[in-house]
């Protein structure tokens, strides 16, 4: 099921075994990137269309190149990080290269200023989940009222409302009321499931990172570079 909001986790149920149905990855991406990279990449578009249709001399194609080297950038950055999580591997998309890993090859999963993930004895960073501190003190802040009203705002018919900036994953009887930021919630949801499938390692697989670098955004991005130089140059 496609959670509501793109910038929260969207946790289907985990595989409970062998024989028993596989379900989608969740899926964990940041609204505030995907928002921003459209109205870029419109905001690009709408110049460079102008500077192709209106433009005299060298300008069309200095605008040409440059949307090659800009737009390519642009969707690296802000729509295509994602992490994808199952009961088997995490899979980390970031801007030019995507970090695939069972969880057996997992070694941790923390959160600073960043979130970063640690396989392999090297430090990859999970783009999709940015740490914001002030929606860490907001989510804070209402978690401190909704304890200080006595209310559960989790609980179907309970007087508290449905915190606007923290979430818990599901009101699960006995699990943690505590409201949290959703990059929190994230991490968390992650280290649970690399606690759950700590040692886990199908026959035969390794657990290496697998690093495919996105030739798909590095290789226009490139030839746009190139093209833009050369007829700076010239001009």
């Amino acid at each position: 099921m496609t959670s509501p909001r793109s910038d929260r986790p969207t946790p289907p149920p985990d595989s409970a075994g062998p024989g028993q149905p596989k379900y989608a990855d969740r899926a964990y991406r940041s609204m505030a990137g995907m928002v921003g990279g459209v109205g870029l990449v419109a905001v690009a578009c709408w110049l460079g269309g102008d500077a192709i249709a209106n433009g005299k001399g060298h300008t069309p194609w200095l605008a040409i190149a440059a949307l090659l080297l800009a737009l390519p950038l642009i969707v690296a950055l802000t729509l295509r990080p994602a992490v994808f999580a199952n009961s088997d591997r995490i899979r980390v998309r970031n801007p030019f290269r995507t970090i695939t890993v069972p969880w057996a090859g997992v070694d941790g999963v923390r959160s600073s200023y960043s979130t970063e993930m640690l396989a392999g004895g090297k430090k990859y960073q999970l783009w999709a989940i940015p740490v914001s501190l002030r929606a860490r003190k907001r989510a804070a802040r209402q978690d401190a009222k909704v304890k200080a009203a006595g209310d559960d705002a989790f609980t179907p018919g309970g007087g508290g409302r449905r915190p606007a900036y923290g979430r818990r994953s599901s009101p699960v009887p006995g699990a943690d009321p505590t409201i949290r930021a959703w990059s929190d919630q994230a991490l968390s949801e992650l280290r649970e499931l690399a606690e759950r499938h700590e040692g886990k390692v199908a026959e035969g697989e390794s657990t290496v990172p697998v690093v495919r670098w996105c030739w798909e955004v590095l290789a226009p991005a490139a030839a746009g570079a190139v093209v833009l130089i050369v007829l700076l140059s010239l001009s």
